[in-house]
């Protein structure tokens, strides 16, 4: 394909969805602070560029997936910023001054709807179009393509990204207009995190009565208790032998990422005065398993802090 894109951020989601990219037949050039990150992106058939700005240049679509809203605006505005070393760049580069008028940006990170909103007025002032399109799926979804995203977007936007997006997801819902997309994944986010909380203390109080885990999943995945958080990420090995809890809970969905995405809730919660109760306990309750311990571990890996926490209960 004539298309070249660049892509910025080449860690566990982006690097898979690149790769998925190059196998589609794009031409692909990205670019990671990571060393190990742009080894495997050579090793996938991904052209390496010297810089976030030298992978943007000539490209007609840039697809960003960066840790936060803070990384985003730095690398659209000032190159060395947005690479994460707060350096800063003189020279005002970035990739909005190194792409040409019209490029399509396509931003993929996970940031706060604010971040998301300014980041479009950058690009749309910068004479260039722009969409956020986070995802859903985890690492096992961008290496197989399977993602779902979530798309704020004008609606010309929508149709131009619409044959790049399905190389990389299953499934591509246009939420609205910019913002939009980073809403709904807030939002989804925030069910997630509270219904693995759920799930897991159903499972710990099953363990306490005398309930098999098997037991538990084959009545609550047939009846009202049937969520996604245990038919696909089941929190106890066994029931679904796919699910992290079966790897020693290596992450598809990190639990630091959770707590970050439960902050970003936490945060669209306050500002539209939403008389949530749920939502900030899970935000906590996340937050202090990622600095605990499992920001590494997989996010259903909760349930060990829960059963731990039972069990010092039950001793005292």
């Amino acid at each position: 394909m004539s298309t070249r894109i660049a892509f910025i951020g080449l860690g566990h989601m982006g690097g898979p969805m690149a790769a998925n990219l190059v196998g589609a037949g794009y031409t692909v050039t990205g670019f990671d602070l990571v060393p190990e990150a742009l080894a495997q992106a050579r090793a996938k058939g991904i052209r390496v560029a010297d810089s976030a700005a030298d992978a943007a240049r000539g490209a007609r679509i840039v697809i960003t997936m960066l840790p936060d809203g803070r990384h985003l605006l730095g690398a659209y505005e000032d190159e060395n910023e947005g690479q994460g070393d707060g350096a800063g760049s003189a020279a005002g580069g970035g990739l909005l001054a190194a792409s040409d008028a019209g490029t399509l940006f396509i931003d993929c990170s996970t940031v706060d709807v604010a971040d998301a909103r300014a980041a479009h007025d950058l690009v749309v002032s910068a004479g260039r179009r722009g969409l956020d399109a986070p995802v859903s799926g985890g690492v096992a979804g961008a290496e197989a393509g399977t993602l779902t995203f979530m798309v704020g977007a004008e609606d010309a936007d929508f149709a131009a990204a619409t044959s790049v997006l399905e190389v990389m997801g299953a499934r591509i819902v246009h939420c609205g207009g910019p913002g939009r997309g980073q809403a709904a994944k807030i939002c989804n986010n925030l069910i997630l995190g509270i219904s693995m909380i759920a799930v897991s203390e159903a499972f710990v109080l099953g363990e306490k009565l005398g309930l098999t885990h098997q037991a538990l999943f084959n009545v609550a995945s047939a009846a009202s208790g049937q969520c996604w958080a245990l038919t696909t990420n089941c929190p106890v090995p066994g029931p679904v032998p796919t699910s992290p809890a079966n790897r020693d809970y290596q992450p598809g969905f990190a639990g630091a990422l959770m707590a970050k995405d439960l902050g970003l809730a936490l945060n669209a919660l306050d500002a539209t005065g939403v008389a949530a109760e749920l939502g900030p306990v899970a935000a906590g309750v996340y937050r202090r398993f990622a600095d605990e311990g499992g920001a590494g571990l997989d996010f259903s890996a909760i349930i060990n802090d829960i059963r731990a926490k039972s069990d010092r209960t039950a001793g005292a």
